[in-house]
């Protein structure tokens, strides 16, 4: 089970500059889907690397998914050799992104990102409008299942009516059960 508090902090407290980004960023808006991982896109400079591999390093990262006894050195040098990295942590799963689909990197996505406070911590995470857009660039079917229920949640926050053509979602059903 991921910790998603514990890896937030420890990013947070190691300075690492990063982007919330996939299910985790659809549930700091208000989601109600569950996610197992922490998705992040990272800034891809030395400096921030290097934060990355000494924040990391003893938490044992190693690919997600990978046979057990495969070679994997978690070093600045693979990270900057690489771009994305699925890996298992002693905190939990955690994705490291150097691009997104729809998105690219992270001084693409700096603009289109909020600072939110998560877990007591303050971190920034993709906004709900480009959170849609790079989910629907993805193009997987769980995250085109998701954008219904995020564009409800950036209505309700922009002070518009769902249309009656929008299909329900939890968040709607919550509200319109408490009215």
């Amino acid at each position: 089970m991921t910790d998603f508090a514990s890896l937030i902090r420890l990013l947070a407290q190691h300075d690492i500059e990063f982007i919330l980004v996939g299910g985790a960023a659809a549930t700091a808006h208000g989601s109600a889907r569950l996610t197992q991982d922490l998705d992040i896109v990272y800034r891809r400079t030395p400096e921030n690397i290097a934060r990355l591999v000494a924040c990391l390093g003893p938490h044992h990262p190693y690919l997600r998914d990978a046979p057990p006894g495969l070679p994997f050195s978690f070093d600045a040098g693979t990270i900057q050799g690489g771009l994305n990295f699925t890996l298992t942590t002693d905190l939990g799963a955690l994705d490291l992104f150097g691009a997104i689909p729809g998105g690219g990197g992270y001084e693409d996505l700096q603009q289109d990102a909020i600072e939110l406070k998560l877990f007591g911590i303050t971190c920034r995470c993709l906004g709900l409008r480009r959170l849609i857009e790079v989910k629907r660039a993805a193009g997987r079917p769980r995250d085109l299942e998701a954008i219904a229920e995020l564009q409800a949640l950036l209505d309700e926050n922009e002070g518009r009516a769902p249309s009656p053509s929008d299909p329900p979602t939890r968040s709607r059903t919550r509200r319109n059960s408490t009215s």
